[in-house]
Formats: structure tokens, C-alpha cells, sequence
């Protein structure tokens, strides 16, 4: 079984969160608080308290063993609603890249100026089986449509939010070491997430999850983390990174299958409507299940010892341990950056990695779905990819917002 810690963080101080990309010279702020992060923070306290950790104790379980904990990325749980900035109630997730919004009036109908977002995956797929070009337009004035990324909250099936925490600069001087003082004409500036947000200082608010498999250690996890004041990020020593983590310990239930399920139907009605305009050459939903891929956090992924951004069906079957020779990948929307980081334990920069961005989505079917369920509940909890530990590979299956239609864009 896996246990579930949720993590609500509330900063209490600006958070240095550095995403400098290799071969830059200004370190940005990333807009959420990543999984290696939190890790980093959590052992950093752990150490500070027990220098010494000793094979088999918490620790090792926690970090070093094979089944160790899951860290995944603290994304923003504050918007603006009606003008005012509130804490969000719906789990925050990642929009999947095939989500498209109008070009002038950009954004969800929770604001009254913009004219919604809806998703294309479905009608894409459909439009390509029936040989027909595919080019959606604005539901409301008609216009021109582009890709909508970030992060979103859903109240209801009806109210969606973004989620977004603001960023300033801080502007510092440079110490000159042997004296100890300030050093003339070295000023220097960093990039931070905000404290508090709005007019009413609402404090900054992110929520994250820690997966761990042992009962015990998530009991005594828990306890740790709400009784500690964490640093996250860098400038610790100049009074940056203070942040209060509010733990609560919970067990991760299967929800797969309705997913799953539901998807399925929606793609056979969808499928159905698109008979307008004709026999398809080939019924893609003969006899097949199909399922997405729907990356939450940046991935890591190599085949044959090569980076790439594809998970193809050979990769997912060594991800998943399934021998399922019907599988097929009918799509793959992604792209790439590069990611590093320091490592405090070490003292070392990281190499330097190309990810796949999240909001990746991947299309796949396959003749013989008894024998995934239990599989993609599993990458679920573990990821996919390298150093998932840390947060990286974190994926959904059947992301619900694949279902929000043109004619129904929110």
C-alpha cells in the first residue's frame, strides 16, 4: 500500500527558487517549488539533527533505498477569484499541451473577459481517422486559437482557475571576503517568488505530496515535518527560503478505471459524431482500449542510452513491466529544455539534463487493458523516467481535461 503526505507550504519569507539555465548569467525564479527542492530541505534538517544516520534507520528508507520516497513538485494554491486573491480547494495540476485557448482573449471563463479553454487530443485524433483537417477556432467570436500551458485548479466542472504566484527582484551587495564588508560597485540582484500575494497579503501557498510505501515511516515523517520550520532554496543565509509545512498523512486510493473508463466512452461518442463526414478508412476503436500519458512534472528519459522526449511503447513496457505485443502509440505532443542544480550535500552543480516539459501528452491503445490497470496505477505513484525521487517523470493517466470540448470550453 502507499501512503500519501500532502504538504501544505506557506512561505514565510521570499523564496529563492534559482532555475538558471546552463550557460546563463541570471538566475530566474521558477513559478512553483520542484520535488528536489522539498527532498533537499527535508534531509538538510534530518542531518542537522543526525549527523551520523546509520543503515536501516529512517533516513536510508527515506532517501537511499530502493523503494524510497517520492517527492513531487509544490505547485501555487492561490489565484485571483473575483479580484480578490484565494486559497485554492481542488488539487492543482498541470494543463496537457494539447489544451488551447483564443489568442486575443486568452484564459478560463472564471474571468468574464476571456473566452475559455478547451482541449483538441480527442477531436484531433478523430479528424485524422477520418482523413479531415482539423483547425479549431474561438467558440465565441470565431478567432484564432493557440496553445494554453500552465497550471489550473478545478472548483467544479464548470469554474477552473490558474493558480500563479508573483515574482520581484531583490538587489544585494557584494561582500568583500577578506574584509568582511561591502564591496564597491558589486551590486547584484535574485529573482524570488513573493511572501504574500494582493492587496490583502494573502500568504503564498503551495501544495505538494510525498509517497512513501511504509506505514511507519510516513507516521514518523508526518510528525517530523510539523514540527520543523524549513529552508527551501538558496539565500538561506540572507533571511530567504523560511517556510511553515503543514503535513497530513493519507492512503492513495485507485480511481484508474473510471478514468480510464470514462475517457473511453467519450472517444467512442466523439468518434461517433465525427461520422459526418464519412466512413473512416480504418475503425481505430475496434476492439482497443485507449489511455494517455499526461506528464505533472518534467521528465527524464533515455532509450538505447540516448535523451529523448518520446515514450514509445518499448519504454513503457519496460517502465511498467508489461509483455504486451498490441500496444501502439498513436501520438506524442512534447517538448524540451534543459535542467541542473546544485547539490548541497556535495557542494557540486548537477549535470546538466535534457527533460521533456510536463503538460507531455501521449496517446496510447492497446488490445489487452486487464492487463494495465494494476501497471498504470503503479507509474502513477512511481513515475517514469530518471531521478524520480525528486520529482521528475510525475505523470496522470487520462488527465480529465482532455474531455472539455470546444463547444464546452470553460
Amino acid at each position: 500500500m502507499t501512503y500519501q503526505i500532502q504538504l501544505k507550504i506557506e512561505a514565510l519569507s521570499p523564496l529563492a527558487i534559482g532555475r538558471q539555465k546552463p550557460g546563463g548569467s541570471v538566475s530566474e525564479a521558477e513559478s512553483y517549488i520542484p520535488g528536489t527542492v522539498i527532498r533537499g530541505a527535508i534531509a538538510s534538517e534530518i542531518l542537522r539533527r543526525s549527523p551520523q544516520p546509520e543503515p536501516g534507520d529512517d533516513f536510508h528508507s527515506l532517501f537511499l533505498s530502493d523503494t524510497a520516497g517520492i517527492f513531487q513538485n509544490a505547485y501555487p494554491a492561490i489565484a485571483k477569484v473575483e479580484d480578490k486573491v484565494t486559497l485554492l480547494s481542488g488539487e492543482v495540476g498541470v494543463l496537457p499541451a494539447t489544451a488551447v485557448s483564443s489568442k486575443t482573449n486568452s484564459g478560463f471563463k472564471s474571468n468574464p473577459k476571456n473566452h475559455g479553454v478547451f482541449d483538441t487530443l480527442i477531436d484531433r485524433f478523430c479528424a485524422e481517422g477520418y482523413n479531415h483537417p482539423y483547425d479549431p477556432n474561438c467558440p465565441v467570436d470565431g478567432g484564432r486559437v493557440e496553445p494554453y500551458g500552465g497550471l489550473y485548479s478545478r472548483v467544479d466542472d464548470k469554474r477552473y482557475y490558474q493558480p500563479s504566484i508573483a515574482t520581484r527582484l531583490l538587489t544585494r551587495v557584494g561582500i568583500n571576503r577578506r574584509r568582511a564588508t561591502s564591496e564597491e560597485q558589486v551590486l547584484y540582484s535574485i529573482e524570488v517568488l513573493n511572501e504574500v500575494e494582493g492587496k490583502q497579503d494573502t500568504t503564498a501557498t503551495y501544495r505538494g505530496n510525498i509517497l512513501v510505501e511504509d506505514e511507519e515511516l510516513a507516521i514518523s515523517l508526518t510528525d517530523f515535518i510539523n514540527s520543523h520550520t524549513f529552508r527551501l532554496g538558496g539565500s538561506a543565509s540572507r533571511g530567504l527560503g523560511k517556510a511553515q509545512i503543514t503535513a497530513t498523512r493519507s492512503t492513495v486510493t485507485a480511481t484508474l478505471a473510471s478514468r480510464i473508463d470514462q475517457f473511453n466512452q467519450e472517444l467512442q461518442k466523439r468518434w461517433q459524431t465525427w461520422q459526418i463526414f464519412g466512413e473512416p478508412h480504418q475503425d481505430l476503436l475496434a476492439d482497443r482500449t485507449y489511455f494517455t500519458l499526461d506528464l505533472q512534472s518534467d521528465a527524464i528519459l533515455a532509450e538505447n542510452w540516448q535523451r529523448t522526449t518520446v515514450i514509445s511503447p518499448t519504454m513503457l513496457q519496460q517502465f511498467s513491466g508489461v509483455d504486451d505485443s498490441s500496444l501502439q502509440l498513436h501520438v506524442a505532443y512534447t517538448s524540451y529544455d534543459y535542467r541542473s542544480g546544485w547539490n548541497a550535500a556535495w557542494g557540486l552543480m548537477k549535470d546538466v539534463e535534457l527533460v521533456t516539459n510536463k503538460s507531455a501528452v501521449y496517446l496510447f491503445s492497446t488490445a489487452q487493458p486487464q492487463l494495465w490497470m494494476p501497471a498504470l496505477e503503479r507509474l502513477q505513484m512511481r513515475g517514469v523516467g530518471d531521478r524520480t525521487s525528486e520529482g521528475f517523470g510525475q505523470l496522470q493517466v487520462c488527465n480529465h481535461f482532455h474531455l472539455v470540448f470546444r463547444e464546452k470550453a470553460v
